[in-house]
């Protein structure tokens, strides 16, 4: 039977609460934001955003892993199943992040837990065990595997993490604040940037010859 327009309402209610939330969140701050004013931006009871979600922090989890935790997975699962040069896997890995997360509504959530972190430690918590560490799991994993098979030479795996994911998050944090207000523009794209540190990247990485 087709749905009616009540149930599509219905279905469609979750998404609208997580969009009102990241709304207001950016327009606030997380710590400001009160639960009431979420529901009322998506036009419903407050009774019906705790049907969802039962607390601010656990609308703020699912923003997440909707924006955030799915991306990693599904890159994962690519990873898992690749078989050619590990460079060019972390190279359209890196580009492929910033299409999906780095500029878009994904960027403001990670914008955001930088932000509040220190407030609430719960949810920083919760943020590393599900964005960072399994980020830095797949990245740290591709390096061991292009060293393994002599394409990479051996290098620290934890310091040349960090190395590829720092200038990711420079350009997050100027893409949501600076960018926001075009003050102090870019004059590159964040491709032509990211082509650049992987070529920087890679000389130092590939063995020789």
């Amino acid at each position: 039977m087709a749905s009616t327009p009540r149930q599509r309402r219905k279905d469609a209610r979750p998404q609208e609460l997580l969009d009102a939330a990241l709304e207001l969140f950016v327009e606030k701050g997380f710590a400001a934001t009160r639960s009431e004013e979420v529901a009322a931006r998506a036009g419903v009871a407050k009774g019906t955003l705790y049907r969802y979600y039962p607390s601010k922090n656990e609308l703020f989890k699912a923003m997440v892993r909707e924006n955030l935790s799915m991306h990693i997975a599904e890159s994962a699962a690519q990873a898992a199943q690749y078989e050619g040069p590990i460079a060019e896997l972390l190279g359209r890995m890196m580009q492929a992040w910033w299409a999906k997360v780095g500029h878009g509504k994904a960027g403001v959530v990670c914008k955001i837990v930088m932000v509040e972190a220190r407030r609430f430690p719960e949810l920083a918590q919760f943020y590393v065990d599900e964005v960072i560490t399994p980020s830095q799991t797949l990245i740290g994993g591709l390096i061991e595997r292009g060293i393994r098979s002599g394409e990479f030479r051996a290098v620290s795996i934890e310091a040349t993490v960090h190395l590829l994911i720092a200038p990711m998050l420079h350009m997050l944090l100027h893409e949501h604040s600076f960018g926001e207000h075009d003050i102090c523009p870019e004059t590159m794209t964040a491709e032509e940037l990211l082509d650049a540190q992987m070529s920087l990247l890679l000389h130092g990485l590939l063995a020789p010859g």
